[in-house]
């Protein structure tokens, strides 16, 4: 008899429709089960016999949550605006479709097809948006069109009304925040860019260079090569735009690639891991010329969602140095705690304001303290 080369169990499992239950392996074994491949579909099913799975915990709390502090009240008023109240087919709830939000955030989801689809694959998330078994979810262009319909300040009160429910929750700290960006890619392409000063598109543009070149009606193929090779060959956001998306930038991504893009900002509460704000800037904007605003906003909004502490300290990468970043950090009354870049050559001072070399002394001594290199790690760990 030949060996089995795993282990059984003394009592198998034997499937029965419905149910499993064991069964002792001297009676013969378990039975194939097989499936169904064609079935005919019922004229009526009774709710209760619809199978329920378990809630998910997380979502379960965070429904609680919402309920206990009125959230669907809330955005329901906020919302109304934008909603017609006779013409039309019933448009998506606003609480159904912040929900449905929250889940493509919680699960990394970056469409609103992925969204609808992770919805309707799970029960739990449709209780979690308050749908009966019945009823469908959203389809991704409804939420797509409700999405593009609200404008920019329901969204603010939305996040605003999260932040004060956490800090009712003491949830947010405030004190130190770390702030770190990325780069996003726009909803545009570079091949639909134009010259800001005539309107021409990048192939009129390059014909006309050709032409003062010598090449007289080059084929696309030719005019291709040439682009390749030409010389001084530059893309600046001074001189292009693409005219779908006037305000994204031509950007060098993460990966190395050029599109249009944008950046995004966001401050991180290294206490509690909350978001405390999200700025979106134009993919060419430099670090140092948006961690003030991010930081302000930051501020703000943690004060008015009634945070344990003020915003004291700031913890960015060696990308955000800058003298007068620092300076101005200092002046707002907060701590910077922002590396330095590597500079083979010593700084000199002669030329610069006195308050500016406290504020950066300062600055490098809190960095290369023990509190200095904690707060980095959380931000490494948080904010990225």
């Amino acid at each position: 008899m030949a060996k089995v080369p795993f282990a059984l169990p003394a009592r198998p499992l034997h499937c029965r429709r419905g149910d499993w239950h064991v069964e002792d392996l001297t009676q013969g074994g378990t039975a194939l089960g097989k499936r169904r491949r064609e079935q005919q579909l019922e004229a009526f099913i009774s709710a209760s016999d619809l199978p329920r799975s378990p809630s998910h915990p997380f979502y379960a709390v965070l429904n609680r949550l919402l309920a206990e502090n009125g959230f669907d009240a809330l955005v329901e008023k906020l919302c109304a605006p934008s909603y017609a109240e006779t013409m039309g087919r019933p448009g998506v709830p606003p609480g159904v479709f912040f929900r449905m939000l929250f889940v493509g955030y919680f699960e990394g989801l970056q469409s609103h097809r992925a969204i609808s689809w992770r919805c309707s694959d799970s029960r739990s998330l449709g209780d979690f948006l308050g749908l009966a078994p019945t009823d469908p979810v959203p389809n991704h262009s409804c939420v797509r069109k409700t999405y593009k319909r609200l404008p920019k300040e329901v969204f603010d009160e939305v996040f605003n009304f999260i932040l004060a429910v956490a800090a009712h929750k003491g949830l947010l700290w405030g004190e130190a925040i770390g702030i770190d960006s990325t780069t996003i890619q726009a909803n545009a392409s570079m091949r639909s860019i134009v010259r800001k000063d005539s309107g021409k598109g990048w192939k009129d543009y390059t014909k006309k260079l050709a032409k003062q070149a010598g090449l007289e009606n080059p084929t696309d193929d030719k005019l291709r090569q040439f682009d390749r090779t030409r010389p001084g060959k530059k893309v600046s956001n001074d001189d292009w735009e693409n005219p779908h998306d006037p305000d994204a930038a031509i950007t060098r991504m993460k990966d190395g690639t050029t599109r249009m893009g944008y950046k995004a900002e966001h401050a991180v509460d290294l206490e509690t891991d909350i978001v405390v704000a999200v700025n979106v800037q134009p993919g060419n904007a430099p670090d140092t010329a948006t961690v003030i605003d991010t930081a302000i906003d930051a501020a703000v909004n943690a004060e008015q969602a009634g945070a344990e502490k003020d915003v004291q300290a700031i913890v960015a990468d060696k990308g955000y140095h800058s003298s007068k970043v620092v300076t101005l950090v200092a002046d707002l009354g907060m701590r910077a705690y922002i590396p330095e870049r590597a500079s083979p050559k010593q700084r000199r001072w002669t030329d610069k304001d006195p308050a500016e070399k406290r504020a950066v002394y300062a600055m490098r001594k809190r960095t290369q303290s023990m509190r200095g290199k904690q707060l980095s790690r959380l931000r490494s760990e948080l904010a990225e």
